[in-house]
């Protein structure tokens, strides 16, 4: 059972996190700030589309930098 449950959690840890952490986080981040700027009555439907495009722009920056 513990090595299902193992692999049941290995298998979401990977599905959402994949090969860029940064992104995991960044998207959590963003999830947290439209949630608080809805609460204060504050439209927030801009925050998602921005933070995805520009976690997408860094991340793209960081692997061609890691290129020789």
């Amino acid at each position: 059972m513990t090595g299902r449950l193992r692999a049941f959690g290995a298998f979401w840890w990977d599905f959402v996190v994949g090969d860029d952490p940064l992104i995991a986080l960044s998207v959590v981040v963003a999830l947290c700030v439209t949630a608080l700027l809805v609460a204060a009555g504050i439209s927030a439907w801009w925050v998602l589309p921005l933070v995805a495009v520009g976690a997408l722009a860094t991340s793209v920056w960081r692997a061609a930098s890691r290129r020789p």
